[in-house]
């Protein structure tokens, strides 16, 4: 059965009671939905015995107060409506929780910091195509889980109470948040009761990745060596086959805290360590003596150590690739952007916050030291590539993605090499959007909860 949007109609309080709604004679006849009889209201978590009434001339659907109020939506809002006749159930949706790291309630106009101009284009999205969205953190997570307390957008930013919805997407910037016992609970209760999807459940950690990855023959080609740094044993093996190896946080993110190790003449070993403002330089007489020097950080910070690659430059400046990959309307895989990261004057590696600066593949391509013959043809090999270690991931790891940021390398043979999977893109307000403009990404995320949830 198709859903069909329709725009909601909040009765004044006493016009009709809670368990009757109202529907255009037009739909009721075309999915014989029985007027007058007891039929099953779904919204989330919410269940609720209702009576439709049937009235001509009449295009989207009216509920009382107190039911607009269980269900914690807001005058104005659109949903899609199903109707499944064989459990007599019409389902409202699809309800989209959204779960974030913070918010600060007195602080309307940017209740959610740097994310709030992403969640504001959420609320635009879901509006356009029949959904309903809401913002909750871990702190709003009770000890029920059908029912939360959460921000909606109306006129303004507001909390109300709201049932578990039937998506939820998984915006915790923090581990330490996302491994609270409250939010796992949560997260299980809400998948085993009432059927909820959960998407970007998780973190990533680098070796996780590059294990799982290692194990998938198409994606294994796109692999450098990787290993978890456990001792001196591994970084002189390492440091042996190749001359210049990163030394990366395995929960590590925005460049921090990554290491190059370059062999010099002599056997003398050269750092570069990421920092704040610019890349701090070290000279170590011998491959022990870097070794007990890094040792110190090892106790509380794990690495992975990775093969150093001839990256193509733009004036001398190393360039990489970041593809968003999202799944759409289809529960498909699909490269929503790729853009090229070009290093900063004092760093080595590309991130926004280390000062790289962004440019099209196509620019980059042509502006690069990459082969001539293969500049052209280097945007379709990325995207082939992004795709490929997407499908790996789900093949390979047990969690449920539906958007994951994935850096990408090219080196001065036009070889594609994986840097790193991030499952959780920056969303902060660094992109000027205007108009109620709603970018590809942020549709892309309501598509795939209409597909999860049947809508």
């Amino acid at each position: 059965m198709p859903s069909k949007k329709l725009k909601i109609q909040i009765s004044s309080p006493n016009l009709l009671e809670s368990d009757y709604l109202v529907l255009g004679d037009q739909l009721v006849k075309q999915w014989r939905i029985p007027t007058n009889y007891p039929l099953q209201l779904n919204f989330g978590s919410l269940r609720h015995t209702v009576r439709v009434i049937s009235l001509a001339k009449f295009d989207g659907v009216r509920i009382s107060q107190e039911l607009a109020n269980k269900m914690g939506v807001l005058p104005r809002s659109s949903l899609r409506l199903i109707y499944r006749p064989q459990s007599s159930t019409l389902q409202f949706g699809p309800l989209v929780g959204v779960l974030i790291s913070r918010d600060i309630p007195g602080a309307l106009e940017r209740p959610f910091g740097p994310i709030t101009m992403f969640c504001k284009e959420l609320v635009n999205a879901c509006q356009r195509q029949g959904a309903y969205v809401y913002f909750f953190t871990p702190n709003h997570i009770g000890s029920s889980p059908g029912k939360l307390t959460a921000w909606v957008y109306g006129d303004t930013w507001k909390q109300i109470q709201v049932p578990a919805a039937d998506v939820f997407y998984n915006r915790l910037t923090s581990r330490k948040l996302e491994n609270k016992p409250s939010v796992q609970h949560f997260l299980k209760e809400v998948k085993s009761r009432y059927g909820s999807h959960f998407f970007n459940e998780k973190f990533l950690d680098k070796t996780e990745v590059f294990d799982a990855l290692g194990r998938d023959i198409t994606v294994s080609r796109y692999l450098p060596e990787s290993h978890l740094l456990r001792n001196f044993t591994v970084l002189k093996t390492m440091c042996a086959k190749y001359p210049i190896v990163f030394l990366k946080p395995i929960r590590g993110s925005l460049g921090k805290g990554i290491i190059r190790v370059s062999r010099l003449e002599g056997g003398a070993y050269l750092t570069l360590a990421t920092q704040v403002g610019g890349t701090k330089r070290q000279t170590y007489p011998s491959l022990a003596k870097l070794f007990s020097s890094i040792s110190g950080k090892m106790k509380f910070t794990r690495y992975q150590i990775q093969q150093g690659l001839s990256l193509i430059e733009i004036d001398r400046r190393p360039v990489d690739f970041r593809a968003l990959v999202q799944k759409n309307l289809n529960g498909k895989w699909s490269v929503t952007s790729i853009v090229a990261r070009t290093a900063g004057s004092q760093h080595f590696v590309s991130n926004l916050a280390r000062g790289g600066s962004l440019s099209t593949v196509k620019e980059a391509a042509f502006k690069s030291t990459l082969p001539a013959g293969i500049k052209a043809k280097i945007g379709t090999r990325l995207k082939t590539a992004a795709l490929d270690i997407a499908q790996g991931v789900d093949k390979q790891l047990p969690s449920h993605f539906g958007e994951l940021g994935i850096d990408l390398a090219v080196d001065t043979n036009g070889r594609i090499w994986l840097l790193e999977v991030n499952s959780k893109p920056s969303k902060n307000d660094n992109t000027p959007i205007g108009g109620g403009k709603i970018r590809p990404s942020v549709k892309q995320v309501i598509d795939y909860a209409r597909y999860l949830s049947g809508f």
